[in-house]
């Protein structure tokens, strides 16, 4: 049993028009939400043997602030190829990063992310910024991994929807 936590980016600034999409950083409710992100999967019990992130700004704020703020002890990895990339791409990812990890969290985009969900839990599900989606696989290693997997959706939490405390 293997467990993938699906992370979309808290919400980033459009305050400069200039910075390009890559380098865009959070805004205010993102710098509040990812933090809150990270205290509730340490809340949950989930804190992930690897978390991988997106090279974009605001995906590695939220890995990071995540990381901070459940436990985790190792260092975010970055990967360029999660830059707004396809469910395929993201599962090659995770594939070559997650070695023996039993979770492993992915910090990345929509729309990728949300077709990812679907295809492995059979249903879709809506991910704005800085929701998190945990998603049961029964397989034995990550190399078994793929878009057509069958998993369990285990939860999914939204800031909004979460107490202001958490």
């Amino acid at each position: 049993m293997k467990t993938l936590l699906v992370l979309r980016h808290a919400k980033s600034s459009w305050k400069h028009r200039d910075t390009s999409d890559h380098d865009r950083p959070l805004n205010k409710r993102g710098k509040r939400d990812a933090p809150r992100m990270g205290r509730l999967v340490a809340a949950q019990g989930l804190c992930p043997d690897v978390i991988v992130s997106s090279t974009a700004k605001r995906a590695r704020w939220t890995a990071d602030e995540v990381a901070q703020h459940s436990g985790y002890a190792g260092a975010v990895q970055l990967e360029r190829r999660l830059y707004l990339a396809s469910p395929d791409e993201i599962v090659d990812v995770v594939r070559a990063v997650a070695g023996a990890a039993r979770r492993v969290m992915v910090v990345g985009h929509n729309p990728g992310l949300e077709d990812l969900v679907a295809r492995l839990a059979g249903r879709p599900e809506t991910l704005p910024t800085a929701a998190l989606a945990e998603i049961r696989l029964s397989i034995r290693a990550w190399k078994d991994l793929g878009t057509t997997s069958a998993g369990t959706l285990a939860g999914v939490w939204r800031p909004r929807e979460l107490p202001d405390d958490a």
